[in-house]
């Protein structure tokens, strides 16, 4: 078994075909897709008799932490051949990636989960719910008549990711760096097409939405994601695809941070009723499917403000992704104990006061807890994270975040 770079001119066949194994890719248009991500991202291969038989990718990105922007390792892919299986590949080269990006200076890493689990052995912790809707876009209740859109294709990716990056972003989204990530999911977006306004000043795209699939002339419209400077945008892209309403049947996606989008519905319940297991069921669904780990502490204390009263404690935190890393790694995980102070000036440093309660943590509880995914009293619970009552009421008050939403799938 052989751990090294990807090399496209020897690899790029074998990594066709893991992915077309795995149904990724089930066309010359998804090969390209493929090929556009590849070429945008750091890849890792493992070998096997001399044939590349586990990938793994990653691109550098941003997160938003309330007001501050922290660098992150966005792993957009861990896939495995059906000869590669079981044999611990995936993860050994998921863990030599991250150290690679964390030894370059990603703060954060994070990566979409299969299941509940795999990942929590690499250090990462589960984000919160995202609520994925359903709905008739001629239901919506909006006060809005937005005027006549610019069309957009797969060739306007320069536009779009431009528009991607100057977008309003608040606390937990996610931001890919590299145009190749947005010019390989509109590229691979079956009946991709989007809508949205130029601004006349820039001749950039001010805001837009981009609609990856359309399943028949009824729908479902599933929206990839939509992106706006401030909420009267938002409205106006709604009002967009209302103007669908009369042939378009149901509409999917994303609810928006901050906004609860049954408040811009008539009839929600009577619209589930009528359309319950059809189709066209106009209903929503929570699910946890993304995952975040602190790769550098000391940094990502040094973006974090916090109003209230400062609280200062011991840190003994446990990161297992050590275990699956070799001993010259360039980063070998962020165990150890160290004197952590959350607040308007938060901050950390190694070392242990004896004066100071502990808090013990695996590095994807404190993670959750950081981010604002989950409060410390509920991680008691369900996660890696114990410490004393006091303590623990302490940090429930100290991190009274806004829920973090990833905004851009990776």
């Amino acid at each position: 078994m052989i751990h090294r770079k990807f090399d496209p001119n020897k690899d790029k066949e074998a990594c066709h075909r893991i992915w077309r194994e795995i149904a990724w890719i089930e066309n010359e248009d998804h090969e390209k897709a493929m090929d556009i991500l590849l070429e945008g991202s750091r890849v890792l291969i493992a070998e096997l008799n001399g044939i590349a038989e586990a990938l793994v990718l990653s691109s550098p990105g941003q997160i938003r932490y309330l007001e501050n922007d922290i660098s992150l390792s966005a792993v957009c892919g861990v896939t495995t051949s059906y000869v590669g299986r079981r044999r611990g590949l995936a993860g050994k080269l998921t863990a030599e990636l991250v150290a690679l990006d964390a030894a370059e200076g990603a703060c954060l890493a994070g990566l979409g989960i299969f299941d509940q689990g795999y990942y929590d052995k690499l250090g990462f912790g589960t984000g919160p719910y995202e609520t994925w809707l359903g709905f008739d876009p001629d239901s919506l209740n909006l006060n809005v008549r937005p005027p006549a859109p610019v069309r957009l294709s797969k060739d306007d990716w320069e536009l779009v990711h431009r528009s991607r990056l100057a977008r309003m972003r608040v606390h937990g989204n996610a931001s890919l760096l590299r145009e190749e990530t947005t010019r390989s999911e509109m590229q691979w977006s079956k009946k991709g097409f989007g809508l949205g306004y130029m601004d006349p000043e820039s001749e950039l795209l001010s805001h837009h939405f981009w609609c990856r699939s359309a399943e028949g002339e009824h729908g479902p419209y599933f929206i990839s994601w939509m992106c706006y400077s401030d909420y009267f945008q938002l409205l106006e892209l709604l009002g967009l695809l209302k103007n669908l309403g009369d042939q378009v049947h149901l509409i999917k996606l994303n609810e928006p941070a901050a906004i609860q989008m049954q408040d811009l519905l008539k009839t929600p319940f009577r619209n589930y009723r009528k359309t319950e297991r059809s189709k066209y069921e106009a209903t929503s669904r929570a699910m946890a499917y993304w995952q975040i780990r602190i790769c550098n502490l000391e940094k990502c204390l040094e973006k974090t403000v916090l109003h209230g009263d400062s609280v200062t404690f011991n840190l003994q935190l446990k990161d297992p992704i050590e275990n699956y890393l070799e001993h010259d790694a360039p980063w070998r995980g962020i165990s150890g104990n160290y004197i952590v102070t959350l607040g308007p000036r938060s901050h950390a440093e190694n070392g242990h006061d004896s004066s100071l309660p502990l808090l013990e943590a695996s590095v994807g509880a404190f993670t959750r807890m950081w981010i604002g995914a989950r409060p410390a009293s509920g991680l008691c619970v369900t996660d890696d994270l114990a410490g004393p009552e006091e303590l623990i009421r302490k940090l429930d008050s100290i991190l009274r975040l806004p829920a973090p939403r990833v905004d851009w799938d990776y």
